[in-house]
């Protein structure tokens, strides 16, 4: 006799930061909620992802500062970085968090399943040899690091077997244009590993802004790390703990011993059984949702980044909370607007941006109508230290009251500026209330409201 399945309101397949937040949000309205997860809580970004990565860049950033001791009087001298005993705190950190998470959803009164889980048909999900069923069911099982299908493509890492290392490589070829690829170049470059970065193309972070890849490789490039462009990875082959790798184009790069490939994500769906549960995909293999993250799946949802859109964190947490408001809160046209989401590249410096592209802008509301303003400085911090790191600040307006429509940075502290002018920006801000804000003295965030 098959087992009985257990019977829940709400079903939440995926423990990441997304289904987590579903979840909880759901449980604070009395219904039945459980949450199946194989791995650690907290998903790609608490465990391989957003966090342990900006943990990495902090400690970058503090070798990029002892550059500038001198210059501001300090006689200091580096004695090199202790990466083991990096590492071992800050995994102890993650293995904090995991703990916190675990014990969120106790208080909440979410049932956590641990395993894999599997659709047997559009109400049905076994998880080892378990059954569940509910009256709603939400896919968030995020993506996993795509791996190229290039002859010793095994002998590397992605970016999950970053944060593995138990050593820091002292020559890292790193494959990739997108924001991991430079996040993680910047990290190992400022902690002194020799860097190389091979793109296809002959710029980086091609989606954004134009001047953010050309500022932010110009700075890379002034920093040592060096840039294959217009190039591939053809073979890898492997001598001892050492790596060579060769081009398409015929370069030879010997004595590798850290390959890292970060050439894009790919949804976490094998094995989920989405074609019982009747849940159509695209050409990739994302799952295809509405505005309101509906699949074409009767009472099946899904959110994050298996859908394939904004793959960022706190897009995925403010989804998963709406839809379990839509669901059980009775607000039955509550949906996540995916306009004008804020984001931020934790290069070196960082990256910060919203909105329209000023191309993007041009093409939506003729160019006629658009007008763009920029702003190229030092930062006060290096007026008194040899190394400059420039900071470039872009607003893109739009229409006879010059809405801004777009504002992209690259510099220091950006990363902290852009959330308050986001909030700006999805008010509807417009130039002249830019303007008319006073500015703070002395700072960076002031250009933004003295361009002319």
């Amino acid at each position: 006799m098959a087992p009985v399945p257990k019977k829940f309101d709400y079903l939440v397949l995926g423990g990441g930061s997304g289904g987590i937040a579903s979840a909880r949000r759901a449980a604070e309205y009395g219904v039945k909620v459980g949450l199946i997860e194989e791995a650690r809580l907290g998903g790609t970004c608490v465990n391989v992802g957003c966090v342990p990565k900006k943990v990495s860049w902090y400690a970058a950033w503090q070798r990029e500062l002892m550059h500038n001791f001198k210059d501001y009087g300090f006689d200091f001298e580096y004695k090199g970085f202790n990466w083991p005993s990096f590492k071992a705190k800050r995994d102890a950190y993650i293995e904090r968090l995991n703990g916190i998470y675990e014990r969120n959803l106790e208080s909440s009164k979410v049932e956590l399943i641990k395993g894999r889980g599997r659709f047997v048909d559009p109400k049905t999900i076994q998880v080892g040899e378990e059954m569940y069923t509910a009256d709603h069911i939400t896919i968030a099982v995020g993506g996993r690091p795509r791996i190229p299908e290039v002859l010793g493509a095994e002998f590397g890492i992605d970016s999950d077997g970053f944060f593995e290392l138990k050593e820091l490589p002292k020559k890292a070829l790193i494959v990739g244009s997108g924001y991991i690829a430079v996040e993680i170049a910047g990290v190992f470059n400022a902690l002194g590993v020799d860097t190389t970065v091979v793109i296809r193309k002959a710029a980086i972070l091609r989606s954004f802004e134009h001047f953010l890849g050309s500022h932010l490789m110009h700075q890379m490039k002034a920093d040592g790390v060096k840039f294959e462009t217009r190039d591939s990875v053809s073979r890898v082959d492997q001598d001892g703990s050492l790596l060579t790798v060769t081009t398409q184009t015929g370069k030879i790069i010997p004595d590798v011993d850290c390959l890292l490939w970060a050439v894009g994500r790919d949804p976490h769906v094998g094995g989920l059984g989405l074609e019982a549960a009747k849940v159509e995909q695209d050409e990739n293999g994302h799952i295809i949702v509405d505005e309101f993250q509906n699949t074409s799946s009767k009472s099946i949802y899904a959110l994050g980044d298996v859908c394939g859109k904004a793959l960022l964190t706190p897009v995925a947490i403010a989804a998963g909370r709406r839809l379990a408001m839509r669901l059980f809160n009775k607000q039955k046209d509550l949906k996540l607007d995916y306009d004008n989401i804020p984001t931020v590249i934790f290069s070196h410096p960082p990256i910060g941006s919203i909105g329209l592209t000023e191309y993007e802008a041009r093409d939506k509301f003729g160019a006629e109508n658009v007008r763009s303003y920029e702003s190229t400085f030092n930062p006060m911090y290096y007026a008194l230290c040899e190394r400059k790191v420039k900071t470039t600040m872009k607003l893109v307006c739009a229409g006879a009251d010059e809405k801004v429509v777009g504002l992209h940075m690259i510099g220091d502290s950006v990363d902290e500026i852009l959330q308050g002018f986001g909030v700006a920006i999805k008010m509807g801000a417009t130039k002249s209330q830019f303007d008319s804000c006073v500015a703070i003295h002395p700072t960076s965030a002031e250009e933004l409201v003295t361009m002319r």
